[in-house]
């Protein structure tokens, strides 16, 4: 979603601004704007990229030691220059950026334009803004104050950075449902709506939480929350380093995380596998341990490729661990009256923790009684605080937008806990448990097999990239990553791909299959692959192109299909883990010979932390 920045101290805020705008990208923009407070405010803003932006500024007035930055992603009204932002109130004082929405802005509009105000914008936080000053004016009260007023009246999400031209020696920072920390320096300060743009100045951070409004100085920050009372700041220690927020010699983002997948599953494993003990531990559980392994039903809540990584952990706690598991679009859970009751387990999946309707629905969920559990990458993210427990995946950041090791790492995640609760409630015998942690314990090994033969995905890439359509097939645990692979080629190269239980393909997809149709098969040995085996035959009876992913020496498919890949063999239940690699390969590749914007695909933002 829109990024943000901001920084009072004593240097030069426009660099720092820009830089942090440029570490941003990663959420998805449209447009992207700077104000800069000196003697006056000078705002600076433009429709396109930061370079473009970076281009306009050149040669104005970028002086100035407190400033804020913003890149948009359009909800209300679209992408151009008077729709970016910052936006200024009519008459001036009041200059803000703002990601979320207003739900009740067209009200706050139609009664601000009875006092005489005008809107030049079609957004919401332009309303916003001349909300603030006409409190700020007509109660003749401070900044500070109106501030808390104004959002007193507002129904919706908001991260909110303000500047005040009459109260020039200060950034006032709001928070409801949309993310935003405050770095902390020596007589400066360093705001953003994630802590990429921080980290090269300050580890010491404070996560706002709903309704929190931040007063900061060079010298001094104030933490109250709207209704005035004073809030002790909860300042903590940010785990990660420059360069993994760079590419690294790598052309993409997501090129870069794919190839560090073998890092991060065993980061997201490491410590939590005792071999000595033949256990896992998952410390994070620990307040729930007990409910989570006499649990009947477990709900799986995610969006996008987190639900996808869902459909794996039903798989897994189903045959594992003989618990009931439903898994739901974040999207839809909160809109269809579910049924959840008090000894229900739900558990959200999100990267960053802050997807607005995996938010919503873990409070839907609270509500009802339920225990909730998070799985999430990022530490201090809303929905690591706002779940009874959970467990962080330690896949590091995720800048490109087609999630890659995000996906591996929650899997890893929910194959940990189904073994966990599967050998707890003796579903499992030591020797196949032990058996299942060292195949676990192999996998960023037969991982990295597989990045070897990227020549191989080049090369496929190169015979399908100029396809207009594409169907991704699997039976069990691989019908998840058969969705997966189908999102991953969607996302990055616009080509159209549906993903499909194997079986289903004869009850409709069927159809569209001829000499121009690639169908993607994961093929590897389990209960059904002559089944498989048979689909496959269908799709070549019909002329189809076939891609198969298939375990090392296999000697049936291989006669069959047009192109093959081999893996190396692992149990079943961690399949999952190899077979996705692959397809992200391929997809990425297919993207770069289109030449499309891998890490920034079109009209996709990183982090939906909106409806």
């Amino acid at each position: 979603m829109c990024g943000i920045v901001g920084y009072i101290g004593s240097r030069n805020a426009y660099p720092i601004l820009l830089k942090g705008l440029k570490r941003l990208e990663y959420r998805g923009y449209d447009s992207s704007g700077v104000a800069l407070l000196n003697e006056k405010i000078n705002v600076y803003k433009k429709q396109g990229k930061v370079v473009d932006l970076e281009d306009y500024a050149t040669g104005l007035d970028i002086s100035g030691s407190i400033g804020i930055g913003h890149t948009r992603w359009a909800t209300h009204g679209g992408p151009s220059d008077l729709n970016a932002h910052p936006h200024a109130s009519m008459n001036g004082i009041f200059t803000i950026i703002h990601n979320g929405i207003i739900e009740n802005y067209t009200y706050l509009r139609d009664s601000l334009e009875e006092h005489g105000y005008k809107c030049k914008s079609e957004t919401d936080t332009e309303v916003l803004a001349n909300l603030i000053e006409y409190i700020y004016i007509s109660q003749k009260v401070s900044a500070e104050i109106a501030v808390r007023l104004a959002l007193s009246k507002v129904v919706g999400a908001y991260g909110l950075v303000i500047l005040c031209s009459e109260e020039n020696d200060k950034i006032i920072a709001a928070r409801k449902s949309s993310p935003l920390v405050i770095g902390l320096g020596e007589n400066e300060y360093f705001l953003a709506s994630d802590a990429t743009p921080i980290i090269e100045y300050t580890d010491r951070v404070i996560y706002l939480n709903n309704d929190d409004v931040a007063i900061i100085k060079r010298d001094e920050l104030i933490l109250k929350n709207i209704k005035n009372d004073i809030l002790e700041p909860n300042v903590q220690t940010l785990n990660l380093g420059i360069t993994e927020i760079e590419k690294n010699g790598y052309e993409h983002f997501m090129l870069k995380e794919i190839f560090e997948q073998p890092r991060s599953i065993r980061d997201t494993f490491r410590g939590r596998l005792s071999f000595d003990t033949n256990e896992i531990k998952l410390g994070g559980l620990f307040p729930v341990h007990e409910k989570l392994v006499n649990a009947k039903r477990i709900l799986i809540v995610a969006c996008g490729t987190s639900w996808h990584a869902g459909l794996v952990g039903e798989y897994l706690f189903e045959d594992l661990a003989r618990i009931q598991v439903e898994v739901d679009y974040a999207s839809e859970f909160r809109y269809r009256n579910p049924l959840i009751s008090k000894e229900d387990i739900v558990i959200a999946i999100s990267q960053s923790g802050e997807t607005a309707d995996t938010l919503a629905a873990i409070h839907l969920a609270r509500e009802a009684g339920a225990t909730v559990l998070g799985i999430c990458n990022v530490v201090g993210s809303t929905i690591s605080r706002e779940t009874d427990a959970g467990v962080y995946t330690h896949a590091g950041p995720e800048i490109g937008v087609a999630s890659t090791k995000a996906f591996t790492a929650q899997v890893t995640v929910l194959t940990m806990m189904a073994m966990m609760i599967a050998k707890e409630k003796g579903l499992i015998t030591d020797e196949r448990f032990s058996g299942l942690l060292n195949e676990l314990d192999e996998i960023p090994s037969k991982i990295e097999q597989i990045l070897s033969q990227n020549d191989k995905m080049i090369e496929i890439a190169e015979t399908i990239k100029d396809t207009n359509n594409a169907l991704y097939l699997g039976r069990g645990v691989s019908y998840p990553v058969a969705l997966e692979g189908a999102l991953k080629l969607k996302e990055i190269s616009y080509i159209h791909a549906e993903g499909y239980p194997a079986a289903e393909m004869k009850h409709g997809p069927i159809a569209l299959i001829d000499k121009n149709m690639p169908v993607v098969v994961i093929a590897t040995k389990d209960s059904s692959y002559d089944k498989i085996v048979s689909n496959i035959q269908e799709v070549k009876a019909r002329d189809g192109i076939v891609i198969a992913i298939v375990n090392e020496g296999d000697d049936t498919i291989t006669k069959m299909a047009d192109h093959v890949i081999e893996i190396p063999p692992t149990d079943p239940v961690l399949m999952s883990l190899t077979s996705t690699v692959p397809l992200q390969l391929i997809a990425y590749h297919i993207a770069v010979m289109r030449e499309c914007d891998v890490d920034q695909p079109r009209n996709l933002a990183k982090s939906v932390t909106v409806e």
